[in-house]
């Protein structure tokens, strides 16, 4: 769940933009806490609890918005008792355990039960004053003053100072670090480029003004500040402060023996598989009504299976396409939200360059035209994928912007329409001249396309050769291989390493709470895998988070335009807005997926000490 925050410093030169816009990684569960006020009891056999109808289909389609994203709560809350988390993959966890390092989302999906940031946010993804630390802002709209409360500790009761929040931002300022955060965030901060270039020891815009008060001055007030554009991860001094900053992330104390501050602590590790935690009775919320939790990866064919047994209460996320078979079942309520996430097919357009780490183009990469890129895209048809591999719960993308954040989504521009027949013409045009059964390049050189795309559930394959399938129907030769989720990022780049045999990739993000696609797009963004850039799409991602941008209405034209140039670049097109569907055992109480829930970890409880199974 997420975290509920209000602000007021801000609220006069800010407030109206951060209303709207959208921010970092997060989590799925907790946010907001009202004590619960269930008095502890025995509670009926976990088998009789009543199961919770999901939606009906309309002609075989489900509809997001007929699903809640809060648990209807059945019966008491016993004392104590233990669950079982699903983190739903074909793959294990890499195992990068700490905020300030992890990039893949299975790893977020661990680090979210023991740790979290001194700043937790609302619905509308704006930064309040309800989270570990409070917040306020100068005059200027440049200087914030941070206080930690005084209950906040890490799980080894030392205290999270300001000394640790500081630590973080010189760790990834360092130039020897190799996590995926430094970037127009940090750049912001006044002296961090010096810092970063090793012209000053120290970072001059962060100043410990006592144990738990911290100042940052940033260089210019973006509309992005108060909803993800300040770091707020802490890193404990007192355990990496004495270690190489490049050895911080392989080191034992992140991959064997992490600690955080959130509600629970982690006992054990079976690197990669599982992960057993148990309450931390010194969270500073109060201690967690669970005694422990158990993560364990489930492959995505035993997901239901392992549901239906009790063998897990509940998973990160469910495979949308086995949703209409088991939509029925009887020990589960379904959960559903629309995703900060989209699917989409990357070009690769460069590499990254490491030396001066930015992005760089290559006018003479195979799929440099955007002709190429044009043509690929209008051969999909996305409505359909959705409708027939995804039963209308994910549905065709437009812009890269998704509608998880409405004020600034686009719905008014339809991307590049499905039309095979354009898609033809537009290789002909370009060309593109068939030969034989396949194109050529206009050169008359052999064109062969590399297509990767991820494993994981039953469809993941057959979804990419259709997409190959219909690139043949246009003439384009795309060879298709299949990589699990560790090596294929590994491949496009998340640690910097361009595999130069990839062409083409299907990936997908989670996007931030904030609207700003800067972390993604822009040509300091590691994960700028496209590795696309341009002096307009500096100018429109410059201008997003300018002082101009605090007027909503010119931030919503601004992204307006960023997203049709988008569509006529085509360094990637989004294929597929997604619906996350969390089903979750009957006898789990207090638990809710997105944002502003008003629920938190610490909430979470059980009616009964053994999961309901199915009948």
């Amino acid at each position: 769940m997420r975290k509920a925050i209000r602000s007021k410093a801000l609220l006069v030169s800010l407030m109206l933009v951060m209303l709207f816009a959208l921010a970092a990684c997060g989590s799925k569960n907790n946010n907001g806490a009202a004590e619960s006020t269930a008095a502890p009891s025995a509670s009926a056999p976990a088998e009789t609890a009543e199961a919770t109808a999901a939606p009906e289909a309309e002609d075989g389609l489900y509809n997001i918005k007929d699903f809640s994203n809060i648990k209807t709560n059945q019966g008491e809350a016993i004392d104590g008792g233990t669950i079982t988390f699903g983190l739903v993959s074909d793959s294990p966890f890499e195992g990068t355990l700490n905020l300030n390092f992890y990039s893949g989302a299975p790893d977020s999906e661990v680090l979210n039960w023991f740790d979290e940031g001194l700043l937790t946010w609302d619905k509308d993804y704006v930064y309040t004053n309800d989270g570990a630390a409070t917040y306020e802002v100068a005059e200027d709209g440049r200087t914030f003053t941070f206080t930690i409360r005084d209950n906040v500790n890490w799980q080894d009761g030392k205290p999270v100072t300001a000394e640790d929040w500081l630590f973080a931002h010189e760790v990834i300022g360092n130039p020897k670090y190799d996590g995926p955060r430094y970037g127009s965030d940090f750049t912001n901060i006044e002296g961090m480029e010096e810092y970063h270039s090793g012209k000053a020891k120290t970072i001059s815009g962060i100043k410990v003004l006592g144990e738990k008060k911290l100042q940052i001055t940033y260089l210019k007030s973006s509309p992005s500040l108060l909803t993800g554009g300040i770091w707020i991860y802490p890193l404990a001094k007192h355990i990496f402060g004495g270690m190489d900053v490049a050895k911080i992330s392989s080191s034992p104390e992140v991959r064997q023996k992490p600690i955080g501050f959130g509600a629970f602590k982690v006992e054990s590790i079976v690197p990669g598989e599982s992960v057993v935690f148990v309450k931390n009775e010194d969270y500073w919320r109060g201690a967690p009504k669970l005694d422990k939790v158990i993560l364990k990866v489930i492959n995505p064919t035993t997901v239901v299976q392992e549901l239906k047994s009790g063998g897990v209460d509940l998973v990160d996320a469910f495979p949308i396409d086995q949703f209409p078979d088991n939509a029925k079942m009887s020990n589960v309520e379904y959960l559903g939200a629309v995703d900060r996430a989209y699917t989409y097919i990357g070009f690769k357009l460069g590499k990254w360059d490491a030396e001066k780490k930015v992005v760089a183009t290559d006018p003479k990469a195979k799929m440099a035209d955007v002709n190429l890129r044009k043509a690929m895209w209008a051969a999909v048809d996305n409505d359909t994928v959705g409708k027939k591999f995804y039963s209308g719960l994910r549905w065709n993308a437009t812009t890269l912007i998704p509608p998880s954040h409405p004020e600034f989504h686009d719905a008014s521009n339809p991307g590049v329409p499905y039309d095979p027949e354009a898609a033809k013409k537009i290789l002909d045009d370009a060309g593109y001249k068939l030969n034989g059964e396949f194109r050529t390049n206009p050169d008359g050189s052999e064109l062969k396309i590399n297509f990767i795309s991820m494993t994981g559930s039953d469809i993941a394959e057959p979804l990419a050769q259709y997409y190959v399938q219909s690139w043949k129907a246009i003439g384009l030769n795309v060879n298709l291989e299949m990589v699990e989720f560790n090596t294929f990022y590994d491949r496009v780049g998340q640690n910097g390493e361009d595999d130069p045999s990839v062409d083409v990739y299907q990936g997908a993000w989670t996007v931030g709470i904030d609207v700003d696609p800067t972390g993604l797009y822009g040509k300091d963004a590691i994960f700028n895998f496209p590795r696309y850039s341009s002096a307009e799409n500096d100018r429109l991602l410059t201008e997003g988070v300018s002082e101009d941008a605090f007027d909503v209405n010119k931030r919503k034209e601004i992204y307006k335009e960023w997203q049709q140039f988008m569509v006529n670049e085509i360094p990637v097109f989004p294929t597929l807005y997604r619906a996350a569907l969390v089903p979750v055992n009957n006898r789990i109480l207090n638990y809710g997926i997105g944002d502003g829930t008003g629920l938190y970890y610490n909430d979470i409880a059980v009616s009964a000490d053994k999961a309901a199974v199915a009948q």
